[in-house]
């Protein structure tokens, strides 16, 4: 009797309920992560991503192997892989985590159901964190989110039984082949001591002011948790992350100040689960705008150019650019950058959103497909439910980066460029540029004033001819957040999804 635990977005010990489960049992346990390669071609995955998996497997394994049981990596399909496994040891249950991801893991997920009900192999998951599968009605999901991040946490197992024959650990399997393979210099480390350092120094210091200092690229870095990627991967549970910032914000000798950015932490954590919900219920999010009528918005082929130097960090807007060379240095930034560089893309620079998405899936470390689908078609317009966010570049970059420290970081170009000048140097004369640099720098792809004004013409011309309240209903019935029962009809039209000062639904794994 073996029982074979697949570690997928979970890559820890503690608080991880499948494995608690079954060194429990007392019977042979084999530990599993499968390389899948076919999931790697995939056109919102990279090298990056791998990185940060590959170094939390290593983190994996060491824990696994102090209670007795190291981690056995395989490559191929999961199915093919439980082919083997019980060919060699016999295996008679499977248990697991649920996974909220894209269209590929939901079409592996059932064909592993599928194989599991052929060969008699139990197969059991839980939830990991508050997003619930085959959800009736959203008006129980917030209860349902807080019940269980109030439930206890469960401490690593002291002891796995080691199934018979070699586990090999991570090191031999090398990596998959990327379709985009790539090379980010200051991307995060992945395991859960990584993560577990993260949270503490959090919690005990860089908390402080968090609701008022994670919109600006400079003091983003260090006043966010830093913590999503491993709540992206699973390194640290988010109902963990949850209790200890609870604690923490509750304890009676803990300062206003820091009770109150605690609060607004924990708020965020959320509004993660509340936006993967929305994929967890409408799989067809990753290729289709939520509200159905809105896909048709644009149409045709898109602005190669105009997406090509956007993705370059060449559109001639210096806090635009900067976010995306410092996106593509780095693998993160804070969460006002990246809605601008999706807003940006989208009305602007007029770009069908999925392009946009699928960039900067591929640069964020901490991809989380629930997360990420929803809100880019959010920054897009496209959900019917939510006011649109159109963002002046020029005026995020006075307000949020005043003195240019951000831009000439990232823009060597501008590196001698003024302060007053730095925000638009579009504007500066031959002999300024000549004095003070910019000469090499972009020009701007067009007028973003213009430009805005007329995406917000379009978007509202189309929705009064195209966009009927029956589907508006619908989005908002399904996908929006609330606490009680939704209204229909006219009156739901003024309901709305909730959102912070900046006009967005903020999140913790974004920050």
């Amino acid at each position: 009797m073996t029982t074979v635990v697949w570690f997928k977005r979970d890559l820890r010990t503690r608080d991880h309920a499948p494995l608690a489960a079954a060194a429990s049992l007392g019977e042979p346990v084999i530990p599993l992560y499968v390389i899948e390669e076919d999931y790697w071609q995939l056109p919102d995955t990279s090298g990056r991503q791998w990185g940060f998996i590959r170094a939390s497997l290593e983190d994996l394994d060491r824990q696994l192997r102090k209670a007795g049981s190291g981690l056995l990596v395989m490559r191929g399909s999961m199915t093919g892989a439980l082919k083997q496994l019980q060919a060699s040891h016999g295996v008679t249950r499977l248990f697991c985590h649920q996974e909220t991801g894209g269209q590929w893991t939901f079409d592996r997920d059932k064909a592993v159901v599928g194989w599991c009900a052929e060969n008699q192999v139990e197969f059991r998951e839980w939830s990991q964190f508050g997003v619930v599968r085959r959800l009736k009605n959203r008006n129980v999901w917030d209860k349902a989110w807080t019940e269980l991040m109030r439930q206890p946490l469960l401490e690593a197992p002291g002891v796995i039984p080691k199934a018979c024959g070699p586990q090999s650990g991570v090191g031999g399997y090398g990596s998959p082949a990327f379709v985009f393979p790539d090379n980010c210099p200051d991307r995060q480390t992945g395991g859960s001591a990584r993560g577990e350092k993260l949270l503490a120094s959090f919690l005990e210091r860089r908390c402080v002011g968090y609701q008022y200092n994670i919109s600006s690229p400079n003091t983003a870095p260090r006043a966010c948790s830093r913590l999503s990627p491993h709540i992206a991967y699973g390194t640290v549970s988010l109902r963990d992350i949850y209790q200890q910032a609870k604690t923490t914000g509750n304890h009676r000798n803990t300062l206003p100040r820091k009770k109150k950015s605690l609060t607004s932490f924990r708020s965020r954590l959320h509004w993660h689960c509340h936006f993967i919900q929305k994929l967890e219920d409408e799989p067809a999010l990753e290729f289709r705008a939520m509200h159905r009528e809105m896909e048709a918005l644009k149409t045709g082929p898109d602005d190669t150019e105009r997406l090509q130097r956007w993705q370059e960090g060449q559109t001639g807007w210096p806090l635009v650019d900067a976010s995306m060379r410092a996106l593509k240095h780095s693998g993160w930034i804070n969460f006002r950058m990246r809605a601008m560089l999706m807003a940006i893309a989208s009305y602007q620079l007029w770009l069908h959103w999925r392009d946009p998405a699928l960039h900067l899936a591929r640069l964020f470390t901490d991809f989380e497909p629930g997360i990420h689908y929803s809100q880019t078609q959010m920054q897009s317009g496209l959900t019917g439910i939510n006011a649109l966010r159109i963002y002046n570049p020029v005026l995020q970059s006075q307000k949020l980066d005043p003195e240019g420290e951000f831009i000439r970081r990232w823009l060597p170009e501008l590196a001698g460029v003024p302060g007053d000048m730095i925000h638009t140097p579009w504007l500066m004369t031959p002999t300024q540029k000549e004095r003070y640099g910019g000469n090499t720098y972009a020009s701007p792809v067009c007028d973003h004033e213009q430009a805005a004004r007329l995406a917000r013409k379009a978007v509202g011309d189309f929705r009064k001819q195209h966009v009927s309240q029956r589907e508006t209903d619908r989005v908002l019935q399904r996908h929006g957040s609330r606490k009680g029962p939704v209204q229909k009809g006219p009156k739901a039209a003024g309901q709305r999804e909730s959102r912070d000062d900046t006009g967005n639904s903020q999140l913790s794994l974004f920050e």
